[in-house]
């Protein structure tokens, strides 16, 4: 069972199933383009080609969700030509996807700044986001000038315009004021390309995730690597900070 931001309620154990919602740490993109001797921007192109093939296996196995972290806050202090060359891909993927996604009944959301982005590509996101919002598939959720703590911080900044009253202050208040408050907190975090830390994503929302990482590059990362991430998130029990006898317990209960 996932916790949503509308679900605090105690966890009660069920029979595990496939992932609500799956975020994913798109890593190694660059690593894959320097062992085959081509530019990062190369490894940018291979990594953004290959999104679709990934939302086709998880949309397959109905997954409702997917939130893909494709440019960090923490981003901008990589070469000027390297976040040039992303934003030119970022912008020719919209450009050359939307409508393939639109004719899918794909929802396109964004979290996270758009200040920072050209006119050009923040009318691209925006025009995509509005174009999708009436579709009622999967929802993709795309993290671009993403940060968990910019997230957090805004969420602060807005509830001080709201309350002076500490007492007021929950979890649930907090949640609302999130980037996108109405998204079910991810089930599973896959991270490829071998790292073992979130990198300041979804940092809130993910308290209760499950883990998954994987050396596979993201390039490489394909229908069969999303079938090994699903199959071990099968094996987890998922115990929300009670203990397995405590859970067995409850389940011989129901």
């Amino acid at each position: 069972m996932a916790l949503g931001p509308h679900d605090t309620s105690p966890f009660k154990p069920q029979e595990q199933k496939l992932p609500n919602h799956v975020a994913i740490i798109m890593d190694g993109n660059g690593r894959w383009a320097t062992e085959k001797g081509l530019p990062r921007t190369a490894g940018h192109q291979a990594g953004t080609e290959n999104i679709a093939r990934v939302l086709n296996a998880l949309q397959s196995q109905s997954v409702k969700y997917v939130t893909l972290y494709a440019f960090s806050t923490e981003n901008w202090g990589r070469p000027d030509s390297e976040i040039s060359g992303l934003m030119v891909i970022l912008q020719t993927a919209i450009d050359a996807q939307v409508k393939e996604l639109h004719k899918r009944n794909v929802r396109i959301r964004h979290l996270g700044a758009l200040h920072r982005l050209s006119p050009k590509l923040r009318q691209s996101i925006t025009a995509a986001v509005d174009r999708t919002q009436g579709n009622t598939g999967l929802t993709l959720c795309v993290a671009f000038d993403y940060g968990g703590r910019a997230e957090i911080v805004q969420a602060v900044k807005r509830i001080i315009e709201q309350t002076s009253d500490p007492g007021e202050i929950t979890e649930e208040l907090i949640q609302s004021n999130l980037y996108l408050p109405d998204v079910p907190y991810p089930d599973l975090i896959i991270r490829t390309a071998g790292e073992q830390r979130l990198s300041n994503f979804l940092i809130w929302q993910a308290a209760y995730s499950e883990y998954y990482q994987t050396p596979i590059f993201w390039p490489e990362f394909d229908e069969k690597e999303v079938q090994k991430a699903l199959d071990e998130y099968l094996l987890r029990q998922r115990k929300f900070g009670a203990t397995s006898d405590a859970l067995s317990e409850d389940h011989e209960s129901i």
